[in-house]
């Protein structure tokens, strides 16, 4: 692989895995512990910041894609590029979906019991931090 193109790509992983550890393992837990902010409140901040998130995490994966593709790339590097775009996708098409609908419902006003939604989608950003870990060591050992 091009020098510029692992150089620019594995820049724009290790940004990405910093963005996803930020909002997602500091802010998204500490909003709820933070005074006065009531379950709805952090919803509806949550879904705000998680929806600019995705839409970035949509737009680095790109410039990734775009990276490697005309940088002749070797293999585990183009898997590990499909492992990430296979947990986005279903991250944002399923899990995300999912406590999209469930949140609609507490805002909503009802009550309703604990999720493990959560749970499903802090999975995935484990594996997805995990997989851009990876691939961003692949790239800077290109």
């Amino acid at each position: 692989m091009n020098a510029t193109s692992a150089a620019v790509a594995g820049a724009v992983t290790f940004l990405w895995v910093g963005m996803v550890l930020a909002i997602s393992f500091i802010e998204a837990p500490l909003k709820f512990r933070a005074p006065g902010v009531t379950i709805p409140v952090g919803l509806g901040i949550g879904r705000m910041v998680f929806r600019a998130l995705n839409r970035v995490e949509i737009g680095l994966a790109s410039v990734i894609v775009v990276a490697v593709a005309v940088g002749d790339p070797q293999a585990g590097t183009v898997v590990l590029i499909g492992v990430v775009a296979v947990l986005l996708a279903v991250q944002l098409a399923v899990v995300r979906r999912r406590l999209n609908r469930r949140s609609d419902r507490v805002l909503a006003g009802e009550q309703l019991p604990r999720s493990r939604g959560h749970v499903y989608y802090v999975g995935f950003e484990i594996a997805k931090v995990l997989a851009l870990t990876a691939l961003g060591v692949s790239l800077a050992a290109a």
